[in-house]
């Protein structure tokens, strides 16, 4: 029998001879799309479409007569499945952060050749660091192509979903006033103009949100903010009549979303434009007249969109209880189905996602829900799908990751639950997550403090005894916005000053532990900011208020690895969920909830 050629074999070669014909020695084709989001609509999925790895992060880097996929440790056995005879090799790297795809396209070109990316899905600070390192080896930078539209036949359009705005009882302030804010920002860094791309700031600035990539409630848009209006760059259509004549009267005025880099070349000469390097990319920085001075700062609304205020917060905690009843019916229905119904991996995301939806509010998911078993679980950011996925039956542990978007916020949480007998080794590594989820829940610290300074307290359990995991301990969490959320991180980053820890912030608290091809084990709550009572004279300190409501499995504890004041964090834990959630469960939600929250 004839093979069938691999598919992303031929895309890549494709991609060759588009290169060829363009001149360029080498590719790079990043993750990203003209807002350098984490979720891309389907029409900047292009890393996806040519090397099939469907991972949400990795970097894809092509030559004349290789491919590589950079991908870090949450992707590797996915990625070493996805790629199988795609001629696409893997390397393996630190973290998502990384950036040996720079060196490795240093090392792959010689002085006179040319490396093609298209500069309207590079951030700007990534251009400058892959310009200056092919400038040393005498290569060159271009990116006034873009390979995509060359070989992918069906490329997707621009999503077309309608913009709306936010429910006014869930919202914490008018448009008005977070534009003030910005506006006081821009005049405190001497700036006449601020351009924002980041979806997830301007969906939180101007009080809108839509549906044009998967779990994030956001819409495609750029923002040009002056120091008495602001341009909305959005496709035509998208905005109803009546949403836009609001919008006219807080001096919002909208033009179609491909205007934004004209609009930017329209600057006069001599505006001040603030710009986040980080999140703006090169294309679109490079429309900016050169006689307009460029102030690059970090876009203030990341700042204030991360600190949640009392109204907001109390939303949140409304959302997390909806939340944990969901979770709760579930569980009940899992472990009394468990042994007498056929469940897989992709039963559980499709039980858990309903009960989800019975809840008031429920708008859809947060991100794809992570059910994996046994070896599965092993893999941070694995997904079963129809063709590769596990029955539920025999003894392990079974890691589910999962969450929801309410217009009161959004959630996202993990638990691991026993399968049968689970084994010494395999309750050790979960009550040692679980020192670490612990530890770093009791944390006390000064304000202002760098968050991944806290990184270690999650990790001290396991590195006692010689075991990390890869991934961060915690990221920012978005008010009916992006799960992942900046610019706190708690995690092994070099940190800078915008990573302060100030009151408002939600973060997750996620410590992990992987055996490869036998189990891992994942427990993560989120957490808030609030002010620690001190009565000594050191400044103003925040401890964390945990507001994920969902019993952790006491089954799989080795007790005597908890410390009593371990045990009594947990117990106290327990209760409070117990009292949080009862209101809003009755039968045998209600009994599970009861039995699984009993003090150890």
């Amino acid at each position: 029998m004839t093979a069938t050629p691999n598919v992303f074999a031929q895309r890549i070669a494709a991609a060759q001879n588009a290169m060829a014909a363009l001149g360029l020695e080498a590719c790079l084709v990043p993750s990203s799309d003209p807002h350098l989001s984490e979720y891309l609509p389907a029409r900047w999925q292009g890393r996806q479409w040519l090397s099939g790895f469907t991972g949400s992060m990795a970097t894809l880097a092509i030559t004349r007569n290789r491919a590589a996929l950079f991908a870090d440790s949450r992707y590797w056995t996915q990625a070493e499945s996805e790629l199988a005879g795609s001629g696409i090799e893997l390397v393996k790297i630190d973290s998502g952060a990384a950036t040996h795809h720079v060196q490795w396209l240093a090392q792959a070109v010689q002085p006179g050749q040319s490396v093609g990316v298209d500069g309207a899905v590079l951030g700007l600070a990534a251009a400058a660091q892959l310009r200056e390192a092919l400038n040393q080896v005498g290569a060159s930078l271009r990116t006034d192509v873009d390979l995509l539209a060359t070989i992918w036949p069906d490329r997707a359009d621009l999503p077309q979903a309608p913009v709306y705005e936010h429910d006014a009882a869930y919202v914490s302030a008018p448009r008005s006033a977070k534009l003030a804010q910005v506006r006081a920002a821009m005049l405190q860094a001497g700036a006449s103009h601020h351009f924002i791309s980041t979806v997830d700031d301007i969906a939180w600035l101007f009080n809108l949100r839509g549906s044009d990539v998967s779990f994030n409630p956001i819409f495609l848009a750029h923002a040009l903010i002056d120091g008495t209006g602001a341009t909305l760059f959005v496709s035509q259509g998208k905005v109803p009549a009546e949403l836009a004549a609001r919008l006219q009267a807080d001096s919002v005025q909208l033009q179609d979303y491909a205007q934004a880099g004209a609009a930017l070349a329209a600057l006069p000469a001599n505006a001040v434009l603030l710009l986040d390097p980080r999140r703006v990319t090169l294309g679109l920085r490079e429309s900016a007249p050169p006689s307009v001075k460029v102030v690059e700062a970090v876009n203030p609304s990341v700042l204030l969109k991360s600190r949640k205020n009392a109204h907001e917060a109390a939303h949140v905690r409304k959302a997390m209880e909806q939340d944990g009843a969901a979770m709760c019916a579930f569980y009940a229905w899992f472990e009394k189905a468990l042994g007498t119904e056929r469940i897989t991996e992709l039963t559980i995301d499709e039980r858990l996602t309903a009960e989800r939806a019975k809840r008031p509010g429920f708008m859809g998911l947060s991100f794809n829900t992570i059910a994996g078993f046994n070896a599965n679980g092993a893999m941070p950011h694995y997904r079963a799908t129809p063709e590769s996925h596990a029955v539920i039956e025999g003894n392990g542990l079974l890691l589910i990751d999962s969450g929801g978007q309410y217009p009161g916020g959004t959630t996202d949480i993990t638990r691991v639950w026993p399968i049968g007998t689970p084994s010494d080794a395999q309750k050790r590594d979960y009550t040692l997550v679980l020192k670490g989820t612990i530890g770093l829940s009791c944390a006390r610290f000064p304000l202002g403090t760098l968050s991944p300074m806290l990184d270690a307290l999650a990790r001290a359990p396991l590195w006692a005894h010689g075991m990390d995991y890869g991934h961060g301990t915690g990221h920012g969490v978005g008010y009916f916005l992006a799960v992942h959320e900046g610019p706190q991180s708690i995690s092994k980053a070099i940190p800078d000053a915008n990573m302060a820890m100030q009151p408002g912030m939600i973060t997750s608290i996620e410590p992990g532990l992987y055996r490869a091809g036998k189990w891992g084990v994942r427990i993560e709550n989120l957490v808030l900011n609030v002010s620690a009572p001190t009565h000594e004279p050191f400044g103003e300190f925040l401890e964390f208020e945990t507001l994920t409501l969902c019993p952790i499995d006491t089954r799989c504890i080795a007790k005597d690895l908890l410390r009593a004041d371990e045990v009594e964090w947990l117990n106290t834990y327990h209760a409070m969920v117990r009292a949080r959630l009862s209101p809003l469960l009755e039968g045998a939600a209600l009994a599970w909830l009861v039995q699984r929250t009993a003090p150890i």
